[in-house]
């Protein structure tokens, strides 16, 4: 169902108002969309079904980029035994305002004997964009969970950094009603924090993957298959009762990337039951 996007902002001077809200449905043992409302430029493409059950989705943000005052907030939700992977088509963009913040919130359910794959491509914040993403995954206990955050402070091809910029990042994964990893990044001009050897360490590229299951995979196994650390860049893996969770420090979003990508490989058989079925909008 499409909700009309007439009452998205009063007017163009408070910025972008959108949503998406998206139930994934299992039926006949395949995946679906069994529910779509939006608002505003938020959107997804038709389906795909290049493994057959599992439903992919690509998200598009028309503006290609947000801006201070805009707020963009996603809900999906992967109901009982359905299985979908979302992504996006190219990597978000924050850009400058000087005065006004930018919002984008993020909420992720999966239902028990449910999946769901979220795996944007990376976030670019140019310098001084003013910007804050709050995301929360929320799990049943037998629901199975892949996602990721690439963020980049800055555009370094371009010999931009993080300049007067504004960064607040916030992720939540719950299972059952109980934290189970609360993480929180706050980042002004000049902090410490950037070049710290206890923080970002000057590095302009930070990067989360996390993955839950019922049952996960021994670290041991992982670093056996020597994707314990990235092949460029600073990283490592640890796990948090029911999560694996993979950090990334670099220069390159693309080293993040490729680590990830990697990870996502090897655990998906793993933990999903397929080999990994990578979207094709990522080679395009």
């Amino acid at each position: 169902m499409t909700v009309s996007a007439a009452a998205v902002a009063a007017d163009a001077g408070d910025g972008w108002q959108a949503s998406l809200s998206l139930v994934f449905g299992a039926r006949q043992g395949r995946s679906y969309v069994r529910q779509r409302r939006h608002i505003g430029p938020l959107l997804i493409q038709r389906p795909f079904y290049p493994e057959g059950a599992v439903c992919h989705v690509y998200l598009l943000h028309p503006p290609a980029g947000v801006v201070g005052g805009d707020s963009l907030c996603l809900e999906a939700e992967a109901e009982a035994d359905s299985h979908a992977l979302m992504t996006t088509p190219s990597a978000g963009k924050f850009y400058s305002n000087p005065q006004r913040v930018a919002h984008v919130a993020q909420r992720l359910r999966v239902a028990p004997g449910a999946a769901l794959e979220w795996l944007p491509q990376e976030t670019i914040l140019f310098e001084g964009a003013r910007a804050e993403l709050d995301t929360r995954v929320e799990l049943a206990s037998d629901a199975r969970y892949f996602g990721w955050e690439i963020v980049c402070l800055g555009r370094p091809a371009a010999g931009t950094g993080f300049g007067e910029g504004h960064w607040r990042q916030r992720l939540e994964v719950v299972v059952e009603g109980h934290p189970i990893l609360v993480e929180r990044l706050a980042l002004d001009p000049g902090d410490p924090l950037l070049d710290a050897i206890w923080g970002l360490q000057g590095q302009v590229v930070s990067a989360t993957l996390v993955c839950a299951a019922p049952i996960p995979c021994t670290l041991d196994a992982l670093y056996d298959a020597g994707l314990g650390e990235p092949a460029t860049g600073r990283g490592g893996v640890t796990r948090v009762e029911r999560l694996l969770v993979a950090r990334y420090l670099g220069a390159e979003a693309g080293h993040a990337r490729a680590w990830f990508e990697a990870l996502w490989a090897w655990l998906r058989p793993r933990v999903f039951g397929r080999p990994a079925c990578p979207p094709r909008i990522w080679r395009t």
